[in-house]
């Protein structure tokens, strides 16, 4: 695995434990747990699963180009029949 992988890993199983402590425990800051387990998910986890999951792709390839609607269109064409 590489690091970035265990790193992310990490972040989403302690985000994810921060979210399930503040719900079952009745504590004084179990609002707070949930809160940064949340923030956790959405400020650490999401950017860096994004990052690997497209470094070293091109955006080109995914962006509603002319051309690529050109060739959706004959896609569907050659697969419609």
């Amino acid at each position: 695995m590489k690091p970035i992988h265990i790193i992310t890993l990490i972040a989403f199983i302690a985000s994810i434990t921060s979210i399930v402590c503040g719900l079952a425990l009745s504590v004084d800051y179990s609002q707070k747990l949930v809160g940064f387990g949340v923030l956790g998910l959405f400020l650490v986890v999401f950017p860096l699963f994004s990052y690997y999951r497209w470094k070293g792709k091109d955006v080109k390839d995914y962006m509603l180009t002319k051309e690529n609607l050109e060739k959706m269109r004959e896609n569907q064409k050659r697969h419609k029949y």
